[in-house]
C-alpha cells in the first residue's frame, strides 16, 4: 500500500513550516517581485497542503476505524469472525469505500461467468436473453436477489427471502444437472474474488486483510446458505468431530477459503473457460445492456471498454477483439487519474451519500423498491424526485425511460422478493420457499461459518 502523508505533527506546526519554506523559496525567484502575488502564491500553496493533511486524515479514518471497532489483531483471531462481524465490515466497503467499483465489479463477476459454455449455454437456452428487454429484466432480478443478500443483516427476513428465492429459482436446474454444482461453485468464487481484483486494480488503496477476511467469511457462509458444496476445495471436505459428532469446516478462516476459492477458480478457468459462440451470443446482449445509456456514436467505445476490463483467456472465450491500443490507453490513463485525484484529492463520500441501493420497509402493499438505477427502471416507484428531479431530466434528454413509464412495464409498484425472476415462476414455489426459510432461521443467525 502506497504510503500515507506524515501526519504525526500537529497540523499547526506542519503549516508554519511549510509557509516559511515556501516564502524563502519564493523569495529567490526573481520574477515574483508583486509582493500581492507573492502572498496569494503562498495561501494557495498552504491551503493545498492543509487540504492534503486533512484529506489523508479523513480518506484512511474509516479503515483505521474498522480496525478499531473489530477486534482481529491477528490471523489466528480472524478465525473467530461471523457472519454479522464480515457482513457489516463488508457493508462499509460497498456502500461508502469503493461503491462505484464494488457494483461495477459484482456487475462483471455476472458478466464472467457467461465466459462458461455449459453456463451460458443453458441461459441461452432458457430465453431469458432472447432480446435486450428479457436481459435487462434478469440483470435486474439478479441485482434485486443478490443485492438484497448483501444489503441487509444475514440473519434478517429480507436476506433470508432473498436466498430461498435463489434456492427455489435453481432447485429444479441443479436437480436435473442442468446446472453443475462445479458452475454453482464458480460464480460464487467470483462474486468474492472480482471485488478484490477491481479493488486492486483499480481504487485508491488495496483492501486490508481484515477486509479480505470479511469479504471471505461472508460469501463462505453465503455458499453454505445456498447449498453449494466445497468437495472441490483441498478442506472443503467436512471434519467429524470424534467426541461430540458435530461437523466443522475445515477452512481456517475467511482467507484462508479465499486463498483455496481462488486456486480452484483459476484452474476451473484454465479447463473450462473455452471459445464457444453460446459465450459470445449471452455476452453481446449483455454487452447491450452495459451500454444501453450510451448515444450511439459512443457504443463502439462502449464495447471497448468491456473488452478492456477482460483478460486474455475470457476474451478469447467471447470471441470479442483486442480494445485497440489507444482506447485501452486512454482508458487506463483514465482510471488512473481516478485513482489519484480520488487518494489525494477527494474527500471520502459522507455517510449520507452511502449507495442505498433498496427501500427498508415495505409499502402498504408488502412491496419493496429499487431505489438507485442504471439505464432501465425495474421496480422504482415513480415519485416526484424520480420522474421529474434533475437525474430524470437528464434522463429524459437521453431518451431512456423513467419509472411509471410504458404503463406496468417496469413493475412501478414495486416487488415483493418471493415473486421475483423469471415471469413463469411468479407466484410459484411459496411452500418450498418457506422450508428453505425456516432452515435458513435456524442455521443462518450470523454466526462464525468456521466453528
Amino acid at each position: 500500500m502506497d504510503k500515507m502523508v506524515d501526519l504525526s505533527k500537529p497540523t499547526t506546526e506542519l503549516a508554519a513550516g511549510f509557509t516559511t519554506g515556501v516564502n524563502l523559496w519564493f523569495n529567490k525567484v526573481p520574477w515574483i517581485k508583486n509582493i500581492t502575488l507573492k502572498r496569494g502564491l503562498v495561501a494557495a500553496c498552504l491551503l493545498m497542503v492543509i487540504h492534503v493533511i486533512i484529506q489523508q486524515r479523513l480518506r484512511y479514518a474509516r479503515m483505521r476505524y474498522l480496525i478499531r471497532k473489530y477486534p482481529f489483531r491477528n490471523r489466528e483471531s480472524y478465525r473467530f469472525m461471523t457472519d454479522q462481524q464480515a457482513f457489516e465490515i463488508q457493508k462499509t466497503i460497498l456502500q461508502l469505500e469503493f461503491p462505484f467499483m464494488a457494483l461495477k465489479s459484482l456487475q462483471f463477476a455476472l458478466f464472467r461467468t457467461y465466459g462458461i459454455p455449459t453456463i451460458s449455454s443453458l441461459l441461452a437456452r432458457t430465453t431469458e436473453f432472447s432480446d435486450t428487454a428479457t436481459a435487462f429484466k434478469r440483470y435486474a432480478d439478479t441485482g434485486v436477489l443478490i443485492g438484497q443478500f448483501m444489503a441487509f443483516d444475514p440473519s434478517s427476513d429480507r436476506a433470508h427471502e432473498a436466498i430461498a428465492r435463489t434456492k427455489f429459482l435453481h432447485a429444479n436446474y441443479r436437480k436435473t444437472g442442468h446446472i453443475l454444482e462445479e458452475d454453482m461453485l464458480y460464480t460464487l468464487s467470483l462474486f468474492a474474488l472480482e471485488p478484490i481484483r477491481f479493488v486492486e486494480n483499480y481504487e485508491w488503496r488495496e483492501l486490508s486483510d481484515l477486509e479480505k477476511c470479511a469479504i471471505g467469511t461472508y460469501w463462505k457462509s453465503l455458499g453454505d446458505a445456498l447449498g453449494i458444496s466445497y468437495a472441490c476445495l483441498l478442506s472443503g471436505s467436512e471434519i467429524a468431530e470424534a467426541e461430540t459428532g458435530e461437523k466443522k469446516s475445515g477452512f481456517q478462516d475467511g482467507l484462508h477459503w479465499l486463498e483455496e476459492i481462488r486456486t480452484w477458480s483459476h484452474a476451473y478457468e484454465v479447463e473450462k473457460m473455452k471459445p464457444h459462440l453460446k459465450n459470445k451470443e449471452v455476452a453481446d446482449k449483455t454487452t447491450d445492456v452495459l451500454t444501453y445509456t450510451l448515444p450511439g456514436f459512443m457504443k463502439p467505445v462502449g464495447i471497448q471498454f468491456v473488452s478492456f476490463l477482460m483478460d486474455d483467456r475470457l476474451r478469447a472465450s467471447m470471441m470479442y477483439k483486442t480494445p485497440d491500443p489507444v482506447f485501452a490507453t486512454l482508458f487506463g490513463t483514465l482510471l488512473a487519474t481516478r485513482k489519484y485525484f480520488l487518494r489525494y484529492i477527494a474527500l471520502p463520500r459522507p455517510y449520507f451519500f452511502r449507495n442505498d441501493v433498496f427501500t427498508h420497509q415495505p409499502d402498504e402493499n408488502g412491496r419493496n423498491y429499487v431505489k438507485i438505477w442504471d439505464a432501465v427502471p425495474y421496480y422504482v416507484k415513480p415519485t416526484i424526485w424520480n420522474r421529474w428531479g434533475p437525474a430524470a431530466w437528464f434522463k429524459r434528454l437521453q431518451g431512456l425511460p423513467l419509472p411509471g413509464d410504458d404503463g406496468d412495464k417496469y413493475f412501478p409498484q414495486g416487488y415483493d422478493t418471493l415473486d421475483v425472476g423469471p415471469r413463469h415462476f411468479r407466484g410459484k414455489g411459496r411452500a418450498q420457499m418457506e422450508e428453505y426459510r425456516k432452515k435458513l432461521l435456524e442455521e443462518r443467525k450470523g454466526q462464525c461459518p468456521f466453528h
